[in-house]
């Protein structure tokens, strides 16, 4: 999807301190046990989403939920799920409180109702939660956001815009030492937004929303597997991204939001949101991080940053990157019982891949 040339590097291999995954789903069941060998894989840590059916919203289910990953995990695999609570208009600030002092809870997730997948269950009026909001600001414990409003009169294309405006603008003005998390930015007034600001704001950004635009999804067919929720906007934001992504900033850290649904969910009438990018994504975050002349700064965006922001340690092991003289081949489905999952294609050929 690029319209660059294959990218010519000097380096050959990079020695990364091993990266982190700041957004991730994985599911649960056979889709749990599908997915996350290809995160533990590379990542040491992930922040795991708790849009689960039901969703994850009490301390017990999220230690359940977190013995199931374990369980899932290859033999001999040091990678640490962190769990999060599913923020609801009855959830209580104790909840909050007990979920963190037993080290259970790393941060607390806002879903507007009806946003993305499985968002039913979440926040259909922000004053509502406020006592929580409150309780997290005193307890230091972070909010995770999905930037945008449900509103159907605003146009899919701005939703995250008018959420900045609308909900998270005000919510730090009345909440200025709650630590937030605008996850999964799409967008150059997201962008923009987050560099404005002095303290407590953070934002992760997908792998996808650095490769593709709207067009990727609409020009020429419609293109399910490239369907995610935030949409991926204008070609003028995806720039806008690769900027922050590459800056250096450590407002900005890596969340790949790799989020798994059968082919038979996407490719339908009613395509579920969600692209599957945990078994590729450190190859196209080198490939676009050499393109922007920034590999230099790869492992912050990846490894620093987000463990920063969460004010946790750095990992202390190190994974390589090769760059190849020919391309990885084509990236091939997983399979999950009968169901097949298409990992993201970036649309151009990848030169670097995950050493072993």
């Amino acid at each position: 999807m690029s319209e660059s040339q294959p990218p010519i590097s000097a380096r050959k291999r990079l020695v990364l301190r091993r990266p982190d995954d700041w957004h991730l789903h994985l599911r649960d069941g056979e889709l749990l046990k599908a997915v996350l060998p290809a995160t533990a894989r590379v990542f040491e840590r992930a922040i795991v989403m708790p849009n689960l059916v039901p969703p994850v919203a009490t301390v017990d289910a999220a230690l359940a939920y977190r013995e199931r990953i374990r369980k899932a995990l290859p033999r001999g695999s040091a990678f640490t799920p962190l769990m999060t609570c599913y923020l609801t208009e009855e959830t209580l600030p104790e909840t909050l409180r007990e979920g963190q002092r037993r080290g259970v809870f790393t941060a607390a997730k806002l879903y507007p109702a009806g946003a993305t997948t499985n968002s039913a269950a979440g926040v259909s009026d922000i004053h509502r939660i406020h006592p929580l909001l409150t309780t997290m600001e005193k307890i230091g414990l972070p909010l995770l956001v999905h930037g945008e409003v449900v509103d159907p009169a605003v146009d899919i294309f701005d939703r995250e815009a008018v959420f900045i405006e609308a909900v998270l603008d005000p919510l730090r003005k009345q909440f200025p030492g709650l630590r937030i998390v605008f996850e999964h930015l799409t967008s150059a007034a997201g962008v923009a937004y987050v560099q404005a600001q002095s303290a407590h704001l953070g934002a992760t950004i997908t792998p996808h929303h650095l490769i593709i635009n709207r067009n990727h999804i609409l020009v020429g067919g419609i293109r399910p597997h490239l369907y995610c929720l935030p949409i991926a906007k204008r070609d003028a934001d995806r720039q806008a991204l690769r900027r922050a992504a590459t800056s250096g900033d450590p407002r900005f850290f890596l969340g790949t939001d790799s989020a798994p649904h059968p082919r038979s969910a996407k490719e339908c009438a009613c395509g579920c949101a969600g692209i599957f990018n945990a078994p590729n994504a450190l190859p196209c975050l080198a490939q676009v991080f050499e393109e922007e002349g920034a590999l230099d700064r790869l492992e912050a965006f990846v490894s620093a940053h987000g463990a920063q922001f969460y004010g946790l340690p750095l990992n202390k092991g190190q994974l390589t990157l090769h760059r190849q003289d020919r391309p990885a081949p084509a990236p091939s489905a997983v399979h999950a019982g009968q169901a097949s999952l298409q990992v993201f294609d970036p649309g151009f050929a990848l030169y670097w891949a995950v050493g072993d």
